[in-house]
C-alpha cells in the first residue's frame, strides 16, 4: 500500500476553560461556591467583594430575574473596557457520557430520603417549669467544655482531676467512652506493668467521678450501662428495678417486643413490664446529643418559594449570592498601560475575573430557571404537601428548558429550596412513577407519604404488615408490591411490624 495524504473536514465541540469553569461552578454546593470565591479573591487582584449598601431591600417575588447582586455581576461581566471575550458555546449543548451519576440518569429511584432525622428522647424527670443544666449552658458549648466546668467545682486532688480530664478527652460525640480503660492505661503507661496497673485503678475511680456528672449517662461504655446510669438517678420503684434488670440483661428481648419472655425472665407482671418499658423509652440513649453543634446541620436554601397572588414564584436567596465587582482602580491603570511589557498577563487576569463573575451569574440564573420549572410541575405539593407530589424525571425539565439532563442533575444536587413545608433538596421533587387502576401515575414520594400516614394511624397493638399496607394502597387504586412497600418503609426509617408492636 502506497502512502497518501487525505484531507477530512469534521466538526467537534471543545470545552474551553471558561466553559469548564462554568460547569464546575454549577455543580458546587453553596459552601463550596463560597470557598471557591474566597480562593479567587486571594488569587486575582482585579476581583474584590462589593460591600452591601445600607438599607438595600431584599429581592421580591415580583422581580426574581434581576437581584441587585445579579445586576452587579451582569454589569461588570458585560463591560469589556476594550477587552472582548470570545463567545463560548453553551454548556447545555454539550453531552456528557458515563461520568454522570447512573442513579440520576432517569431521575427516578433514590436510596436516601430527605426530611427524616433522629429526634432526641424527652429527658427523664424534667419539668417544663425547670431549666435543665444543659439548657442553661451557652449555645456553642461542647460536651467536653461542659464537663470541664463541672470538674472545676469538684475540688478533686490534682492527680484525680487529671485522670478525669483524660477520660473526658476520650469521649465521643455521643458521650460514650470511646476506648476501654485498659487501652487508655496502656497508652499512657507504656510497657511499665506496675505503672499501668496503678493507672488503671486510678482511671476506674475517675470513671465513677465522670459518670456522676451531667448529663446523666455520660462516660458509659455501652448502651446498657448508659441506660442503667440514668435509671439509677430516678426514684426507686418496682418499675425502675425491673427496667434496670431489663437494661442489664434483656435489651434484645425488649427490642423484639417479646413481652412473655420478659415476664418469664424478670418475674414481673404485664403492667409492670409496660411501665418499665415506658421508663426506658423516656431515657436518652446518646447523652452527648444535646451538645452537638446545631449549626453543622443547618441548610441554607439557594432559592425561596413565595406565593404571589395565585402563583408560586421562585426567588434567589440573596444571602448565598456572592457580591463581586472589578477593581476600577486596577482596571483603569491597566487600560492606560497597555503598551507595558507585563500588560498582556494582567489583561488575562482581568479577563479571568470577568469570566468568573459571568459564570457565577449564569449559575444562579440556571438554578432559578430549573427551580421555577420544578415549582410549575409540582404546584399541588406547595398547596397540599408531599402526598400530592407528581411523578417527575430529569428529562421532563431538561426538555422544557432546552438543557441537557446532566445539567439538570448538577443543578438539583446539593441545591436547596425553601418551601412552606420546609427546606428540601431540589432532587427531592423528582420521583419514579407507579401505576394506578385508573390508568394514571402516582409519584413514589406521594406513596411514601401515604405509607407514613397509614403507619401513623395504625393500631399499636396490631401494626400493619407490609402485605397489609400493599393491599390498602391497592384499595386506593395504587399498585405497589409488598417488596416495594418494604423498600419505602426502610427508606422512611420505619421499623417492621413486629418491632412496632406495643407491649
Amino acid at each position: 500500500m502506497k502512502p497518501s495524504l487525505q484531507v477530512r473536514l469534521s466538526q467537534h465541540l471543545a470545552l474551553t476553560p471558561q466553559l469548564q469553569q462554568s460547569i464546575r461552578l454549577l455543580q458546587l454546593s453553596t459552601l463550596e461556591l463560597h470557598q471557591e470565591v474566597e480562593q479567587m479573591l486571594e488569587q486575582n487582584p482585579f476581583l474584590e467583594p462589593e460591600e452591601d449598601p445600607a438599607g438595600e431591600a431584599a429581592p421580591t417575588a415580583a422581580g426574581p430575574e434581576r437581584t441587585p447582586a445579579s445586576e452587579t455581576l451582569a454589569a461588570e461581566a458585560e463591560s469589556g473596557d476594550g477587552f472582548e471575550a470570545p463567545e463560548a458555546p453553551s454548556m447545555d449543548s454539550v453531552e456528557f457520557g458515563a461520568t454522570e451519576r447512573e442513579d440520576w440518569e432517569n431521575g427516578t429511584e433514590r436510596d436516601d430520603f430527605d426530611g427524616i432525622r433522629e429526634t432526641p428522647a424527652p429527658r427523664n424527670g424534667a419539668n417544663d417549669d425547670e431549666l435543665d443544666p444543659i439548657d442553661r449552658a451557652s449555645p456553642g458549648i461542647s460536651l467536653q467544655d461542659h464537663l470541664r466546668q463541672q470538674l472545676m467545682g469538684m475540688r478533686l486532688a490534682p492527680v484525680d482531676a487529671a485522670a478525669v480530664m483524660v477520660l473526658i478527652e476520650s469521649l465521643d460525640e455521643d458521650g460514650y467512652l470511646a476506648d476501654s480503660l485498659e487501652e487508655i492505661a496502656e497508652r499512657l503507661a507504656g510497657d511499665d506493668a506496675e505503672a499501668r496497673e496503678e493507672l488503671l485503678e486510678r482511671l476506674q475511680c475517675a470513671l465513677k467521678w465522670l459518670q456522676s456528672l451531667e448529663p446523666t449517662g455520660v462516660g458509659a461504655r455501652n448502651l446498657s450501662e448508659c441506660l442503667c446510669l440514668q435509671l439509677q438517678a430516678l426514684p426507686r420503684s418496682e418499675a425502675q428495678v425491673v427496667a434496670t434488670l431489663i437494661c442489664k440483661h434483656h435489651l434484645e428481648t425488649l427490642a423484639r417486643r417479646d413481652i412473655k419472655k420478659l415476664m418469664a425472665s424478670t418475674g414481673a407482671g404485664e403492667e409492670t413490664i409496660k411501665e418499665a418499658q415506658s421508663l426506658i423509652v423516656s431515657l436518652e440513649p446518646k447523652p452527648g446529643r444535646p451538645f452537638t453543634r446545631a449549626e453543622a446541620n443547618v441548610v441554607v436554601p439557594d432559592v425561596i418559594v413565595q406565593k404571589v397572588g395565585r402563583q408560586w414564584k421562585v426567588v434567589l436567596n440573596p444571602d448565598v449570592m456572592p457580591r463581586l465587582r472589578i477593581n476600577d482602580l486596577y482596571a483603569q491603570a491597566l487600560k492606560q498601560q497597555r503598551a507595558h511589557e507585563g500588560a498582556q498577563a494582567l489583561s488575562a487576569r482581568l479577563q479571568e475575573a470577568r469570566w468568573f463573575m459571568k459564570n457565577i451569574q449564569q449559575r444562579f440564573e440556571t438554578i432559578q430557571r430549573v427551580a421555577q420549572a420544578i415549582v410549575e410541575r409540582q404546584k399541588n405539593f406547595f398547596t397540599h404537601g408531599e402526598i400530592a407530589m407528581k411523578p417527575l424525571v430529569l428529562r421532563e425539565i431538561a426538555d422544557e428548558l432546552g438543557l441537557h439532563e446532566s445539567t439538570i442533575s448538577r443543578v438539583t444536587t446539593a441545591k436547596y429550596m425553601a418551601t412552606p413545608f420546609g427546606t428540601f433538596e431540589l432532587k427531592y421533587f423528582f420521583g419514579s412513577s407507579l401505576n394506578t387502576e385508573a390508568g394514571g401515575n402516582a409519584s413514589s414520594t406521594a406513596v411514601r407519604a401515604l405509607i407514613k400516614q397509614l403507619v401513623a394511624s395504625e393500631d399499636p397493638k396490631k401494626p400493619l404488615s407490609d402485605s397489609q399496607i400493599s393491599e390498602m394502597l391497592g384499595e386506593q387504586g395504587i399498585q405497589v408490591a409488598r417488596r416495594t412497600v418494604a423498600k419505602y418503609r426502610e427508606a422512611l426509617k420505619i421499623a417492621p411490624a413486629n418491632l412496632r408492636k406495643a407491649l
